[in-house]
């Protein structure tokens, strides 16, 4: 009975989302699996248990602590966890739903939860001592919001951010939309992340490198995809797949390739999806970016193919000397291959944001020596001294982005989207919904931002979480708010 209640919840919800709308197709036909029989068994997530019967309330327990999992043979390795797994329990929900948290935290250090992507009230974001206290050993916090947006969002902790993402602090969040009509029946999502463990099992220290493994971003020696090293997803050749992929790791950027054999379509990214399909050979993602793909494997029936990261140039030592991880392995059905149905008009409707009386906000990104040391900054100036944006409810804001450092920052703004702009000042088609931008090294990024009335001091960084705590963030100051007084380098 209470399944049959929570199936009534995907029905009224489809108009909250007012960035923009999907297209409707009310008369789609059903769409069956094409897969073979435990296609998804060697990655599929564990789902955070919903304990509310309310079909427009999903109310889940999250413990943070620590947990033995095995990633080196034969070596377990106590990991930071939610609810001891690795990554954290898949949260799903529908556009329109309220989430409640029940938040625990029983690790050895004082932790948050930030919903990142999502347009919580600022209250809701998991900044410590600015939106929330730090949650200290044995208490308790709960989160309650709507999830306003459909698309992949993650959760993760904004204290001692590096080391706390670094030792396995991560999830997902699905919020679906019962009004989009993509026609691929298979589902997977993809939390990509990577560890730094030895051989021994042991958790490498997150300072590792000092000064020198901070300005370069860390990287884990082990690259996972949900919580396993070089897993094996089945799949039937010309039998389509949608994959939800999202980067959780701290410092790494994924160049996802699966050959010649594969093909892409992306459909989405941050914000759900985006204005219409379109074909592409890789899936680039940096950390906190995420991508809505539908894939099409095109191998012989029986044989493998090697789902594997690009080396991809993030700045100077990102390329040299390394090898090429493997992702997963997809394993090919020893059935004839199937066509697969053509897929329906996937479309959405967004409204471009223009420049016509938009306000200029420069934004340097600085590496700066002081005192036999580097702090990567804004303007020259390290977090909390870094300079701070103001806002005003309903302004739009173009922010232009000059990285003038050797390395790329991937650029998050808490609570709010935006549009990238190409180089002549227009929104990049297909128009889509960021909150995560690639600023490549030495390069400049334009990017339109409109901020609703959420009043607060929301963060923004660079999520490269080692780059983040080497001092690259600072706040917006939305509504004529003060900078918080309890700033400090523990987010």
């Amino acid at each position: 009975m209470r399944a049959c209640l929570k199936m009534k919840r995907y029905l009224p919800f489809a108009a909250v989302c007012f960035f923009s709308t999907p297209a409707l197709c009310l008369a789609a036909e059903p769409v069956r699996s094409m897969q073979p029989p435990g296609w998804d068994a060697g990655l599929k997530l564990q789902t955070a248990l919903d304990t509310n019967a309310d079909p427009r309330v999903v109310e889940i327990n999250l413990e943070a602590r620590l947990a033995s999992v095995e990633i080196v043979p034969g070596h377990p390795t106590e990991a930071w966890t939610y609810d001891g797994g690795l990554p954290g329990p898949l949260i799903r929900a529908r556009v329109g739903d309220r989430l409640v948290v029940h938040f625990v935290n029983h690790l050895p250090q004082p932790t948050t939860v930030h919903w990142h992507g999502v347009r919580v009230p600022i209250q809701m974001d998991g900044v410590p001592e600015i939106s929330q206290p730090e949650v200290k050993p044995g208490e308790s916090f709960t989160y309650d919001f709507v999830v306003p947006d459909a698309g992949l969002f993650w959760y993760h902790p904004h204290v001692m951010s590096a080391a706390q993402v670094g030792f396995g602090l991560y999830g997902a969040l699905l919020v679906e939309d019962p009004s989009e009509q993509i026609g691929v029946a298979d589902e997977l999502v993809l939390v990509l992340s990577d560890i730094e463990i030895s051989p021994r099992g042991n958790l490498e220290p997150a300072d590792s490198g000092g000064v020198a493994g901070m300005v370069f971003g860390r990287e884990g020696n082990h690259v996972l995809v949900n919580g396993r090293e070089r897993p094996v997803l089945k799949a039937r050749a010309g039998a389509t797949q949608r994959w939800r992929i999202v980067n959780t790791a701290k410092s790494r950027y994924f160049s996802i390739d699966a050959g010649d054999s594969t093909t892409y379509t992306l459909i989405g990214g941050d914000g759900g999806l985006q204005e219409y399909p379109t074909r592409t050979d890789l899936i680039v993602l940096g950390p906190g970016e995420r991508a809505d793909v539908i894939v099409t494997p095109h191998a012989k029936p029986g044989s493998d193919v090697v789902v594997r990261s690009l080396l991809f140039d993030r700045g100077y030592g990102s390329t040299e000397y390394r090898d090429v991880p493997d992702l997963f392995t997809m394993t090919m059905a020893a059935e004839p291959a199937v066509e697969a149905p053509p897929l329906p008009a996937i479309h959405r409707t967004i409204e471009p944001l223009t420049r016509a009386g938009a306000t200029d906000v420069p934004i340097r990104l600085t590496l700066t020596q002081r005192n036999r040391t580097s702090e990567f900054g804004i303007d020259g100036r390290a977090y909390p001294n870094a300079p701070h944006v103001a806002a005003a409810p309903g302004e739009t804001q173009l922010w232009t982005v000059v990285n003038q450092t050797k390395w790329a920052h991937p650029l998050h703004l808490h609570g709010f989207f935006f549009q990238v702009l190409d180089e002549k000042g227009e929104p990049i088609r297909p128009l889509a919904w960021k909150d995560t931008v690639h600023v490549p090294a030495e390069r400049t990024v334009r990017l339109l931002v409109r901020f609703d009335d959420r009043e607060g001091e929301w963060m923004y960084h660079c999520h490269i979480l080692d780059h983040a705590d080497g001092g690259l963030m600072s706040t917006v100051l939305l509504g004529g708010v003060k900078p918080s007084a309890h700033t400090h380098s523990r987010r």
